[in-house]
């Protein structure tokens, strides 16, 4: 049996601490979604990907886990991705159907965890396959949205030869006319990157 300082020293591990600044990091991603800051959104919803995967690596490798770390981070991950799923709809990344199927799922979901508790009969938390794939397709697709508008976002502002640089800087350089490519590393040579 735990003693209460052992307790205590569970609730305030490095996994749980690591998913309270994955929630907190929500407000400040749609912040910048909402202000069109998409290399801010991006950049951080990165973040708290790598976030999740080291707490959950903390927690299972050196035996960190707790019953708060179990509620708090699918807390995390479902604040997060409704938040994203949210945002890009009202900013018309996705479709008004697909939000309102990603944010009722999740209501659903946590919904029913509640009412379980209410009668004192709680469901274990233990996702199947179907829906681990579900998450990681959610997560991919906020992805590839975020990371296309901050892509665009940066693109927008930059001259022809410059944004074919920044181009195969995000690796979408495929099928690009190198000769074309060519004229514009001469271009900003000559223009001194002014393209």
């Amino acid at each position: 049996m735990l003693s209460q300082a052992d307790s205590q020293e569970r609730r305030v591990s490095i996994p749980n601490i690591i998913t309270l600044a994955r929630i907190l990091l929500v407000p400040i991603i749609v912040w910048a979604i909402a202000s069109g800051q998409m290399e801010i959104a991006f950049g951080l919803f990165v973040v708290a990907g790598v976030s999740d995967a080291v707490d959950g690596f903390l927690a299972k490798r050196f035996n960190m886990s707790s019953e708060l770390g179990a509620l708090l981070d699918p807390l995390a991950d479902k604040a997060l991705l409704v938040s994203i799923y949210v945002a890009l709809g009202i900013w018309g990344a996705f479709p008004r159907w697909l939000v309102i199927l990603v944010v009722s799922r999740d209501i659903m979901i946590v919904g029913a965890v509640i009412v379980s508790w209410l009668f004192g009969k709680p469901i274990p938390m233990k996702p199947l396959m179907v829906s681990k794939l579900n998450t990681v397709a959610q997560v991919g697709l906020a992805a590839i949205q975020l990371a296309k508008r901050a892509g665009a976002t940066v693109l927008a502002t930059a001259s022809s030869a410059e944004k074919l640089h920044r181009l195969k800087e995000f690796g979408l350089d495929h099928g690009i006319n190198y000769k074309t490519e060519n004229l514009a590393v001469r271009t900003l040579a000559l223009t001194e990157g002014h393209g």
